[in-house]
This record gives C-alpha cells, sequence and structure tokens, in this order.
C-alpha cells in the first residue's frame, strides 16, 4: 500500500481535527505541519499556541509557524519536508505561486461552504446571517485567486433554524474529516477529477467587522435572529438598556408582523423579555450583562427592576 507524503496548514480548532484524521490515517504521513505563530489570547492576554500547533506538538510532528508564510527560507523548508502534497485548513495566509507550483494541482483546501457560494473568511457566520437553509464543506484545488479553484467534491449539511454558527461550525468537522479521507485519496489516485466553479454564481463571505455586533432593532425580527446565531462564534451581538451594555446570548423569533417602535420592550413575565423590531418581535432567553457572567432572563430580571416601555439600544 502506497502511503502519501503530506504537508499540512492550519490554524483553529477545525483544522487541528482535520490534520488528525489524516494522522490517524494509514493512507497518509503527515511530514510537516506549518501553523499560524503564538497569538495573545484570553482575558489575561498570554501568547497561546493555535490549536494545530498543540496538536503537532503533542504528536510531535515536525512544527513550523512563520509570520509570513512566504519567502526563500520558507520554501527552502517546504522542500525538506520531501511532501508529495499539501492540505490547506482555515490556515489564516495567503499562500503564494511559488508554494503552489511545489505541489502542482496537489494542494488542496477544505473550505466551509457549498463554494461558490462565500468565498472569504466567515462563510459559516454569513450562511446563518444570511438565511441559508443549507451549507456545506467543499475539498478545492487551491489557485492564487481567493477559493476560486476547482471543487473535487462537497458534503452538504441543512441548517437547523436553532443552529448557531458554532454549532454549524462544529456539525462541519466530520464532513470535513470525511472528504480528505475519501475524496482527497481518489483525487490523489487519479479516481476523482475537479470541476470549475460557476463564476455567476459566486458570492462573498467577508470578514466579520465589529461594528455588525450592535444590534439594530430597526432590521425585522427574523434577521435580528439570523444575524444573532451567526455572530455567537464572535464577537457575538451586544445592546444598551440604561446605557448599560448588554450581550444576547439565545433569542427566539415569536412574530414577524407586529409593528411599533424599535427597541421597546413590548412585554414582560418575570421569565422573558419581548422586544419589537421593524416588524416583528423577538424574545430573550439568555443574556450577559455588562461585566457579569451570561444568565436567564429569569436571573437577569430577577437583579434588575425592568419595566415594559423602555427601549434597547
Amino acid at each position: 500500500m502506497s502511503v502519501i507524503r503530506t504537508i499540512f496548514l492550519g490554524t483553529p480548532f477545525i483544522a487541528r481535527e482535520c490534520l488528525r484524521a489524516l494522522h490517524e490515517d494509514e493512507h497518509f504521513e503527515v511530514v510537516g505541519v506549518i501553523s499560524q505563530p503564538d497569538r495573545p489570547a484570553g482575558r489575561n492576554m498570554k501568547l497561546q499556541a493555535s490549536a494545530v500547533s498543540q496538536y503537532a506538538v503533542e504528536q510531535n510532528l515536525p512544527l513550523i509557524c512563520p509570520e509570513k508564510a512566504k519567502g526563500p527560507e520558507f520554501i527552502e523548508a517546504i522542500k525538506k519536508m520531501g511532501a508529495e502534497c499539501a492540505v490547506v485548513v482555515a490556515y489564516g495566509q495567503i499562500l503564494n505561486k511559488e508554494f503552489l507550483e511545489l505541489f502542482y494541482q496537489r494542494v488542496v483546501n477544505v473550505h466551509a461552504s457549498l463554494l461558490p457560494r462565500w468565498r472569504g473568511a466567515a462563510p459559516i457566520q454569513r450562511a446563518i446571517m444570511e438565511g441559508d437553509k443549507e451549507t456545506g464543506v467543499c475539498l478545492q484545488v487551491m489557485v492564487k485567486k481567493l477559493d476560486a479553484g476547482d471543487v473535487l467534491n462537497y458534503r452538504k449539511i441543512k441548517i437547523e433554524n436553532s443552529m448557531t454558527a458554532m454549532d454549524l461550525h462544529d456539525a462541519m468537522i466530520p464532513l470535513a474529516q470525511d472528504l480528505l479521507k475519501v475524496d482527497l485519496m481518489d483525487y490523489l489516485r487519479g479516481h476523482l477529477s475537479a470541476k470549475p466553479q460557476d463564476e455567476a454564481q459566486v458570492t462573498y463571505a467577508h470578514k466579520i467587522d465589529k461594528s455588525e455586533s450592535v444590534v439594530d432593532w430597526n432590521l425585522p425580527a427574523r434577521t435580528i435572529f439570523q444575524r444573532q446565531r451567526g455572530l455567537m462564534m464572535g464577537p457575538g451581538s451586544v445592546t444598551r438598556l440604561r446605557g448599560k451594555r448588554l450581550k444576547l446570548i439565545q433569542i427566539v423569533v415569536v412574530d414577524e408582523t407586529s409593528k411599533g417602535t424599535p427597541g421597546e420592550i413590548v412585554g414582560l413575565d418575570g421569565e422573558n423579555i419581548i422586544v419589537q423590531c421593524h416588524p416583528g418581535r423577538v424574545q430573550l432567553m439568555e443574556v450577559q450583562p455588562e461585566s457579569r457572567s451570561r444568565q436567564t432572563v429569569k436571573q437577569f430580571l430577577a437583579g434588575h427592576n425592568i419595566k415594559t416601555g423602555e427601549v434597547f439600544g
């Protein structure tokens, strides 16, 4: 049985799980791992290794973490690994032509959407925020243009109404692993051909801007619900009440047609807060007050004398 010598480039948890799948597969030998350098993280902003770096160290896999994935030293380090192909999963850096030509047509990328829909940085979040009914994971041949490579295959997944971006992220992990274990091997052995994307169907999943976290109560209830679920991966959905910040952890749509003052509290029952949108209404079920831990709305109301008619925003 021939074994494919592979290098892996990735950074977050979903990439770690894809690396684990390749490392545990007898058909692949991971001869090198490339990840982002340690970055400040957590409340104390201490330097922390990426999820992929941590796995590589645990498994004693060769690891490099360059600030920039380019230049003579980087290319020479890659050549010395003696790989036959490269697998990229949410690496976080643009790979140049010189790198791609090291493994002609053998640099593949796992992307969390059904390309050509949602090319770019935030495909999971944007799919939920735009109300898509389904999405999936693609395996594509990498080219220099962002997420524009020919697609080898995909796995679809239905977006349930209750799914947050984190839920969808976790549900995609086994799909991504399966693409690597089955379809990547088929491609490398010449049993699977890539198909070009339809450029007329392209949409872009632009990076989430921090300003998007502020809830706009002038939007329809359904839109606010979708945005809140999508932004749960970060930076979250926040509003203000009595001048203080309140993060929305869980909400549901209770009405989609009623009209009134956007952001007004129109219902209280001791356990729930109903807020007017434009149009429709949402029910707050779990929140996180400023400088406090997350809590149910019942807990929040027990500590705050909230009244109907007050306005968020």
